[in-house]
């Protein structure tokens, strides 16, 4: 299995104005995003616009960014409510070249405790397998127990974690085996679940910001606290405005439109922000300064 990396960029998916994908801008930018820090991206996740890619678009898609960041980790959200249907495209995915697979616990039909291993331990057959979880998407929160009753199985190999606890988050840390990694599904929690003995990132603030999120990591690691501490500090208003400013991924792929890079528009249910909120973005992205690092315009070989 490939070294998956602390730093993963939650990447947008490009289309073009006639709604299609666009392969290759999603070429370019995970050019760039490595480029600025990232260790790799997972590509067709919510920030991705995952619900609204079809399967094909999502191997194609995958296609074309191994084949653009060849040496760094390509991670593809194959998760749906559905076990036989996500365990279809992960299999794709994983014979399509993926380096691992990055599965939500599965949405809307809030499946018991006993329902989430079952469906973790299917999806583990196909290869390496990411857990995500998020209540506030799914509606329902796999706790500790579940999480590291699940990394007991072979295949799957950590979590994404977005429950907001940091409580939970530390019993996870404690209780898996050393080889199972805690990637934070909150940009805002890094810093604090490092310091629970968590991993990295699965981050939305790198396509803005990739150098300065992945020089925290960096910094606390290396015991220089102060550093990471005061990153984490001068990073919170932009994570914060990015995830809360509309609907993830609205006000990223709007400030990567912004700084120059052709995202394009969104596809249906998701639509462009106002005026105003698109300025108090980009406000607080201007007001960031030399944190802000996404140079839309370089060719990266």
């Amino acid at each position: 299995m490939a070294d998956i990396g602390r730093l993963l960029t939650a990447m947008c998916t490009p289309f073009r104005d006639d709604g299609r994908v666009d392969y290759g801008g999603a070429q370019q930018l995970a050019r760039l995003l490595v480029a600025d820090g990232s260790d790799g991206v997972v590509l067709a996740g919510t920030t991705g616009e995952s619900p609204t890619l079809s399967d094909d678009e999502k191997i194609e898609l995958l296609g074309a960014i191994k084949e653009a960041i060849p040496g760094a980790a390509v991670v593809v959200g194959s998760g749906t409510n559905d076990t036989r249907h996500s365990l279809e495209i992960s299999e794709r995915a994983m014979r399509a070249g993926a380096d691992a697979l990055l599965a939500v616990v599965p949405y809307y039909n809030r499946p018991t405790q006993e329902g989430m291993y079952q469906h973790f331990r299917a999806l583990a057959e196909a290869g390496p397998v990411i857990m995500y979880n998020i209540q506030g998407r799914t509606g329902v929160n796999m706790t500790a127990d579940t999480t590291l009753r699940c990394a007991q199985v072979p295949g799957v190999i950590g979590v994404k974690e977005a429950s907001g606890n940091i409580d939970q988050m530390g019993f996870v840390c404690a209780g898996a085996p050393a080889s199972f990694r805690v990637w934070s599904g909150d940009d805002a929690f890094t810093l604090p679940l490092l310091a629970v003995g968590g991993y990295g990132v699965i981050c939305v603030t790198s396509h803005v910001a990739g150098r300065a999120m992945k020089t925290m990591i960096e910094a606390y690691l290396e015991g220089r606290n102060d550093v990471a501490r005061d990153l984490h500090q001068r990073l919170l208003p932009v994570i914060s405005t990015l995830m809360t400013a509309a609907s993830n991924p609205i006000p990223v792929k709007t400030a990567l439109n912004r700084l120059g890079f052709p995202a394009g528009p969104f596809r249906l249910p998701l639509t462009p922000m106002d005026d105003a909120t698109t300025a108090r973005v980009m406000n607080v992205i201007d007001a960031a300064g030399d944190l802000i690092t996404f140079q839309p315009r370089v060719e990266v070989a």
